[in-house]
């Protein structure tokens, strides 16, 4: 024979955390009693700007692969790389750790930044029976990981200041470039905007927790 395990939550009870420092208040208090910072209830509103954030990124990403992010001028020739096309020349080069590098904060961190942000909020926005811990887990390595995709912009900033020799051997950042930065702006955006309190409050415990004989 098996129950379902009920889980009272603190909306449940009336109580409310500080986004400041972090106290439990209950939900009468207009103010935290501890330093003054303005309670907040859920934020429902917050999934909205979230899909908007996120689709402006996912759009973003198209121009960011497929325009050149970086133009070399060697001796007077003109060379242009995609992100992609980057990476290949950097193998050719020998240079494979650094192609991979590349490869894992210019293509693959992206894309499953996107990605995990849309399951996460696919999951709040029509009530999906996923686990909430593992989304979770996932949610916050998503932020973890979110400051590397800058390493590919890094790099550019990086060769253009520092090569300028005229027509023998000039470096600039191509068109690619802004949608790019773009795109790690907006999932940035996307993950800090949104209230994950509502994801406890959408999902079913069910589904995270184990059931008693």
């Amino acid at each position: 024979m098996t129950k379902k395990v009920e889980y009272l939550q603190g909306s449940d009870l009336d109580l409310l955390i500080c986004h400041t420092c972090k106290k439990v208040c209950h939900r009468a208090l207009n103010d935290c009693d501890r330093c003054g910072t303005k309670l907040r209830d859920r934020d429902h509103s917050s999934i909205q700007k979230a899909w908007a954030l996120l689709i402006t990124a996912a759009i973003m990403l198209v121009p960011a692969n497929y325009y050149p992010i970086s133009i070399i001028t060697k001796q007077g020739k003109e060379t242009e790389d995609t992100i992609f096309t980057g990476i290949l020349h950097t193998i050719d080069l020998g240079m494979i750790p650094i192609a991979i590098i590349l490869f894992i904060a210019s293509i693959l961190v992206p894309w499953l930044k996107i990605l995990g942000l849309i399951t996460y909020l696919s999951a709040i926005s029509f009530n999906l029976p996923l686990p909430k811990r593992v989304l979770m887990k996932g949610f916050h390595i998503i932020e973890w990981i979110g400051r590397w995709s800058m390493l590919d912009l890094c790099v550019i900033s990086l060769t253009v200041a520092l090569v300028n020799m005229g027509q023998l051997l000039d470096a600039q950042a191509g068109p690619a470039a802004t949608p790019f930065a773009l795109v790690i702006l907006f999932t940035q955006l996307a993950a800090k905007v949104l209230d994950t309190r509502l994801l406890w409050d959408k999902v079913e415990t069910e589904h995270d927790s184990k059931r008693n004989a």
